[in-house]
């Protein structure tokens, strides 16, 4: 008689509570298989990533594999960051960075950074720059300027505050950037220029004052430096950003 090994049955259970439950059953699950780790649930939690559609059942779910041993999650997650589905790469690329092994890098090529889908590349972005080894900090900052002025507010905001993790790296690429022919990608480095020397300020903020200054520039009128400081909503707080 065959018998069925104890981690599959309780795998199979598993897949088929992310699957049909609702979304606090699912997140239920998911913080169990957290509590509880065993080696056939990896796979199971992997796969989860790839289709789950609510935000905190996904990021419940890479919880849930950061509590298991880097050994089984690290390779698959690396095959999923290069081979699966939007969804799936943006996932396990996001996971890899709460992992935060060293293995991570690897997937980190000049065509993901460049990667069409904005999820991907964003996801990408934040990565490479918590895992980057020591040397590859300026090459990786001219691969991301390479993608200055794309996409929309959210997508210049990431690529932003990426490039501004990497402090004195990103500067020179920066500045010839910002120099550069299409108003766009000059107008992100400068922004961008913005938060690296004034880390206290958020994008918004540094949008503001990088397009007063082009203005004053091209008005040939000095800038108050008055003018150049963040100002504070009423009440004394300044503006909310949501977090990327």
């Amino acid at each position: 008689m065959s018998t069925t090994h104890p981690g599959s049955t309780d795998a199979t259970r598993l897949r088929a509570a992310l699957q049909d439950g609702t979304t606090p059953a699912r997140l239920q699950t998911a913080l169990l298989a957290g509590t509880r780790p065993h080696p056939s649930f990896v796979d199971v939690l992997i796969e989860r990533c790839a289709v789950e559609p609510d935000l905190f059942v996904r990021d419940t779910l890479t919880w849930a594999l950061t509590c298991h041993d880097t050994s089984l999650t690290v390779p698959r997650l690396l095959r999923e960051a290069v081979a699966g589905s939007s969804q799936a790469q943006s996932q396990a690329l996001h996971t890899l960075s709460k992992v935060g092994d060293s293995r991570g890098w690897s997937v980190i090529t000049p065509a993901l950074l460049r990667d069409p889908d904005p999820e991907v590349a964003r996801t990408a972005w934040r990565v490479a720059v918590r895992l980057v080894p020591a040397g590859e900090h300026e090459q990786l900052a001219e691969d991301l300027c390479s993608q200055l002025g794309r996409g929309d507010e959210w997508t210049h905001r990431s690529l932003s505050q990426a490039l501004a993790a990497l402090g004195d790296a990103a500067a020179a690429p920066l500045r010839v950037s910002a120099s550069d022919p299409d108003p766009a990608v000059a107008t992100h480095a400068v922004v961008t220029e913005r938060l690296l020397s004034h880390p206290e300020q958020d994008f918004d903020v540094a949008v503001v004052v990088a397009e007063a200054q082009r203005v004053a520039a091209g008005l040939d009128v000095p800038l108050p430096a008055a003018e150049l400081q963040p100002t504070e909503h009423p009440g004394g707080r300044s503006p909310e950003v949501q977090p990327d």
